[in-house]
């Protein structure tokens, strides 16, 4: 049995147009002749032209409201995955000179503006942020609201876990968030310019923990390959499934952005349509026929 569907039913707002088919000449010629008491007052509704150009206008916006037919159609929902960023707020991070068409601008700031750009762009995933520097928390709980979550990156600050670095206690407080997710798919995004010199977590430790747990952990260093501990955050992404990026400028990590975006893509939500037909162009043949009929009839 088929069934029938628009795709795009909101198209037929433009049927609103027909009235202006019959009423903006009428309109026209009040301004015109200001003494329209001295004609007659009667609407000519039935218009053979009018009437055609509102058929045509009729059938285009059947065409563009996508009618289909099909047997049968099955939604295909894709689950998102849980998704945190684990940040370093040392004091490093407030250094300057990392981009080289801001250079007054601190690392920090730049992080966050690109954080705000990828999360924009993440239409079925839960996010949240930890901030580590001699200790770790979480300002931005796992939310799906990621208006809230740009909102409140405006609020962090270098500084405000203290001065030093603990990625151990980072790691630890992202796990912490994701072990209370449902979501299949957990992702750590760890990001940090330094060596681990402070907390109370070991890495082993954590990274056991995250193993435990399936989630995956992509680490960014940023800086200079030796401003940062680049064989640890290799040892971490490739233990817990992930994978090590180095950033040595703001371009960089740009780059490093869209390939996380390749890598962990936002899930999406479709509609699978068993022997789908596309009707669109019925509606449209006839609404040019009748159009080429009008210029016909106007040049004889």
């Amino acid at each position: 049995m088929y069934n029938f569907e628009l795709e795009y039913p909101y198209a037929f707002v433009l049927l609103l147009l027909i009235i202006c088919i019959y009423k903006c000449p009428l309109s026209i010629k009040k301004i015109i002749f200001p003494h329209t008491s001295l004609f007659s007052q009667k609407a000519q509704w039935f218009n053979r032209e009018k009437l055609l150009y509102s058929l045509i206008l009729a059938l285009l916006a059947t065409a563009l409201a996508s009618p289909i037919s099909y047997d049968s159609k099955s939604t295909q929902q894709r689950k998102g995955r849980d998704l945190v960023f684990a940040l370093d707020t040392s004091g490093s991070m407030d250094e300057s000179g990392y981009s080289s068409d801001t250079t007054s601008e601190s690392k920090f700031s730049i992080l966050q503006k690109l954080i705000k750009s990828f999360v924009e762009k993440r239409f079925d995933d839960n996010v949240g942020v930890v901030v580590f520097g001699s200790y770790a928390f979480s300002p931005v709980p796992i939310t799906y609201d990621m208006h809230s979550l740009a909102y409140m990156l405006d609020f962090l600050e270098v500084g405000m876990a203290g001065s030093s670095t603990a990625i151990g206690d980072g790691i630890a407080y992202s796990l912490e968030l994701l072990q209370r997710s449902h979501a299949k798919n957990k992702v750590i995004i760890l990001i940090t310019d330094g060596y681990q010199n402070s907390g109370t977590t070991k890495i082993k430790d954590a990274i056991d923990q995250a193993k435990k747990l399936h989630v995956k952990i992509y680490t960014i260093g940023l800086g200079k390959a030796s401003d940062y501990d680049t064989k640890l955050l290799q040892s971490i992404a490739k233990d817990t499934g992930g994978v090590a990026f180095s950033a040595k400028n703001a371009e960089a990590l740009r780059n490093i952005y869209k390939e996380l975006n390749a890598l962990e893509p936002s899930a999406i939500c479709s509609e699978h349509y068993l022997n789908k037909q596309m009707l669109f162009t019925y509606p449209l043949a006839f609404a040019i026929l009748l159009l080429l009929y009008l210029l016909a009839k106007r040049r004889a």
